[in-house]
């Protein structure tokens, strides 16, 4: 992978501050997502950003699951995340589990109910709610706050020991009810699970908050630059309060930056997960969804999401990217990496009346004109080939330069074809165009005769490969709205699938082989659904759009 400096930005700013002044020597950053379920586009953002931070500044990068909620976890998310990590290109130098540091972090939570500063309250969820208070007003401090320092140790003690039930009790930070920052307001940081935890089993049956056990994680591993998204700017004097009354060595700091959003594209990991459970999609994977593993799949390149999250950079205020930002990085990648070739997806046959029958003239076509080192190819022609319904009109309107009864059109990389009559069948659908070609008009013979206006795409019917092709538009169909059901959003043409032919040369293609179809756009052998009989193409994205990068 290429080592590109990251992109100037406020965060990079305070590492390079905090080198110069000595503050630290070595810088270590840390990708921390949680195992339930399969990191999105908004992840890679994040991604990107710790990893090539660290490289410049020749730092080290942890890779660690935030495991503390043992009944949404698993550990097939765990492989799928380090799977997407390596994949992007990047390589972490240590793997961590939060559930490697349970020990420590229930030591540390003794440490603070002996310090006074942590208590085991009996309040139901909805009655700390009600105690919690509201922006404007201050909250009520529990009845157990003022529990001594002993039978809060022998409640906690006993927690450990499963002698409660999941929600009977909770051990909460003592901070203060009155704070102006809610999360301050004597926080939960331990809360009992009676259940199986993908790394540890039935060890435990009490598992702590995230707002305690992030930063403990961090400190832990001596992280010294914590970053994080924008929605945790208020956690923050939690996660320092943590660091300092747990008496930790290390003292990370944490710094937020805005996530990634994107037009039409969802973010929510919970919606993601909807999608998945309530099977609108084909798993976690499915062309469709914004999962680094769905991007995978439908063809997206590692290099196109890394350029992709290094132009939209670092910032401190939430923003929305065009979604066509992401498909122009990938239409530039794949330009001068994939081969051109003919596909045709809804054929309609044309004979060529006075072409000999039983011939095949084989002809050369460029692999990638943008390429000239990619070489040429030979394809065949023949007697009767296929096109694009769309590419004949039997009653055209003006300016249309297709074939139609009368009308010349170029064969790409062959000759001129002139319609002379066609034949519907029953119910009035054209299904065969008779057509004669002018032999001396062969491609690349220089002839200078005349001209057309129109080239058609097309694939020799003798030598088609039959193959099934995946079109794709966006899952929702407009931006979501705050007062909407989620799966009303859902675009029910998301996906159409059509049956055509391809080249003979492309009928040995592997998954994830990747081909620009002429006048269709890019597209990659699926992973799943392929076959060597029949190969499957998702469209990764068409040909042309009008996004602009400003440079």
């Amino acid at each position: 992978m290429e080592n590109k400096p990251t992109s100037s930005n406020f965060i990079r700013n305070i590492v390079v501050e905090d080198l110069e002044s000595g503050k630290h020597k070595e810088i270590l950053t840390r990708f921390p997502p949680e195992p339930n379920g399969y990191l999105h586009i908004g992840h890679a953002k994040s991604i990107v950003l710790n990893f090539e931070l660290a490289d410049e500044f020749k730092g080290k990068t942890n890779l660690r699951f935030d495991d503390t909620n043992p009944i949404k976890e698993d550990t097939e998310y765990v492989e799928s995340i380090k799977e997407d990590v390596h994949w992007l290109g990047f390589q972490w130098d240590n793997l961590f589990f939060a559930s490697d540091y349970f020990e420590e972090m229930y030591n540390r939570a003794v440490l603070l109910i002996k310090k006074g500063k942590a208590y085991v309250c009996d309040l139901s969820a909805e009655e700390m709610r009600n105690y919690r208070g509201t922006l404007t007003e201050p909250g009520k401090e529990s009845p157990d706050r003022n529990r001594s320092v002993e039978e809060n140790l022998d409640l906690f003690n006993r927690m450990r020991q499963g002698e409660f039930k999941d929600g009977e009790k909770v051990l909460r930070a003592k901070i203060d009810m009155a704070s102006p920052n809610i999360n301050m307001r004597d926080p939960i940081i331990y809360r009992i699970a009676h259940a199986e935890h993908h790394n540890t089993g039935d060890k435990w049956c009490i598992y702590p908050m995230y707002d305690f056990a992030h930063p403990l994680e961090d400190a832990i591993e001596g992280v010294t630059h914590s970053i994080c998204t924008l929605e945790f700017e208020d956690h923050r004097p939690l996660y320092d309060w943590v660091v300092r009354e747990c008496e930790m060595e290390s003292k990370p700091q944490q710094i937020e930056f805005a996530r990634l959003n994107i037009t039409n594209t969802v973010m929510s990991k919970r919606k993601l997960k909807l999608l998945v459970d309530e099977k609108v999609v084909d798993g976690w994977d499915d062309p469709r969804m914004p999962t680094i593993a769905g991007l995978r799949r439908r063809g997206y390149t590692p290099e196109a999401i890394r350029n992709f999250c290094r132009e939209i950079g670092v910032a401190k205020a939430n923003s929305l990217v065009d979604s066509q930002m992401l498909e122009h990085f990938i239409r530039e990648d794949l330009n001068k990496k994939a081969p051109r070739s003919m596909a045709v997806m809804r054929p309609i046959k044309v004979i060529i009346t006075n072409y000999p029958e039983g011939e095949v003239e084989w002809l050369e076509s460029e692999v990638n004109p943008d390429n000239p080192e990619a070489g040429t190819k030979k394809i065949p022609f023949s007697r009767e080939i296929y096109i694009e319904e769309e590419d004949f009109m039997e009653n055209p309107p003006k300016k249309y330069f297709r074939l139609f009864p009368g009308n010349e059109v170029r064969l790409r990389h062959a000759y001129f074809i002139k319609c002379q009559d066609f034949i519907k069948d029953e119910n009035g659908k054209i299904v065969e165009i008779h057509c004669t070609y002018d032999p001396e008009t062969k491609s690349g013979t220089g002839f200078t005769g005349r001209k057309v206006k129109g080239t058609l795409h097309w694939v020799a019917a003798s030598h088609a490969v039959p193959a099934e092709f995946r079109l794709y538009e966006s899952i929702l169909s407009e931006d979501e709205e705050e007062n909407k059901d989620f799966l009303d959003s859902i675009n029910p043409n998301s996906m159409e699938i059509l049956q055509g032919f391809i080249e003979p040369d492309m009928k040995d293609v592997k998954p994830q082989d990747k081909f620009q179809f002429i006048r269709h756009g890019y597209f990659n052998v699926d992973t799943k659904y392929s076959t060597k009989e029949k190969p499957v193409f998702n469209r990764i994205v068409s040909l042309k759009s009008s996004f602009v990068i400003n440079k």
